[in-house]
């Protein structure tokens, strides 16, 4: 960091911008509440002839997407979210600005918040996350890190609501890897009281930083290396893809066989409850992570899942950048 930067303090206002980092970061009431209006927006939506929101709450806004890492869901979601409520976005990558060629991720926070109202960052490290955060005078959106996933675990809650009634008191099992979304899931699970049963192989575990908070807090959150356990009458069970875009060929072949236990299928989702959700985040690697019949199957939700980041999101960027009436934007 050079001198000059580091003379000039970060923003550290009080009434500063409402930055969604990590679903920790907020009470479990502000979080319900962003779900109620996400919710009522959906409606709103669904009852109309055009996704428009009918007051444009956010007309003349602008949202910046930063995309260190390819995306389909998290940038078009965002991108069609901003508009429906009347904003626009423009999406940025490091190799289209001078990020790519050295300027640090402080500078480029403190220069873009002249330009935007609201930055979402989809990276491949944790700090420059919480760095952007720290310099930007504008809300900050984590649209994915290596450490968590948030706000897709806002809308597997809107998801799992939608289908079977509030999530408060139900048991969700995770089976695979102890990745970015488990660690989401178990923050969710804390903060909307459901109970969550992980496994994972030993050496893949949540960090052990991350469930001695989930006990803190009281959470009902358990780790476990066997899936059947996991899984047995749980409500919905939840899983991932298990190799990483940086993994090598080797890496990749070395993780399928240690995951192969943890595979989602007809005989693990038989120890499910009768009427349990399957959920993914996608994309799937089907034969890997989870069979072809349980992706396809009865238990499946997982394009609702999909589409529901659109409308979790879209109650995010009204908490974020809608001010004191940010509820408000639940009515018509």
């Amino acid at each position: 960091m050079s001198a000059a930067l580091s003379s000039v303090p970060a923003n550290t206002d009080k009434v500063g911008p409402r930055h969604f980092l990590d679903l920790k970061d907020l009470d479990a009431a502000t979080l319900r509440q962003i779900l109620d209006v996400a919710r009522s927006m959906k409606t709103m939506q669904q009852n109309r002839r055009f996704p428009l929101h009918p007051r444009r709450p956010l007309a003349g806004r602008m949202l910046g997407i930063i995309l260190s890492k390819p995306s389909t869901r998290t940038r078009v979601s965002f991108e069609v979210g901003i508009r429906q409520l009347g904003g626009d976005a423009i999406i940025l990558s490091p190799g289209e600005m001078q990020l790519g060629r050295g300027e640090t991720i402080a500078d480029t926070g403190r220069v873009l918040s002249r330009f935007v109202d609201a930055l979402v960052l989809r990276t491949g490290k944790t700090d420059s996350l919480q760095t952007l955060a720290k310099w930007s005078s504008v809300p900050v959106i984590n649209g994915l890190t290596p450490s968590s996933h948030p706000v897709q675990i806002l809308a597997d809650i809107l998801t799992f609501e939608e289908h079977r009634g509030p999530v408060k008191g139900k048991t969700f099992a995770w089976t695979g890897d102890g990745n970015n979304v488990l660690t989401s899931l178990i923050e969710g699970a804390v903060r909307f009281g459901f109970a969550l049963r992980a496994a994972t192989p030993a050496d893949m575990r949540p960090a052990q930083d991350v469930l001695d908070w989930a006990k803190a807090q009281g959470g009902d959150v358990q780790w476990t290396d066997d899936p059947k356990a996991a899984v047995h009458k749980a409500d919905c069970v939840v899983t991932d893809t298990w190799i990483s875009m940086s993994d090598s060929d080797d890496e990749a072949a070395a993780r399928i066989a240690k995951l192969a236990p943890y595979q989602v299928n007809t005989e693990l989702m038989a120890l499910a409850a009768a009427d349990a959700l399957f959920m993914h985040c996608l994309p799937a690697h089907i034969g890997e992570e989870v069979t072809q019949d349980v992706f396809e199957g009865p238990h499946s939700v997982v394009f609702d899942e999909a589409e529901n980041r659109l409308h979790a999101q879209k109650g995010i960027l009204a908490w974020a950048m809608g001010g004191a009436d940010w509820a408000s934007f639940g009515k018509e």
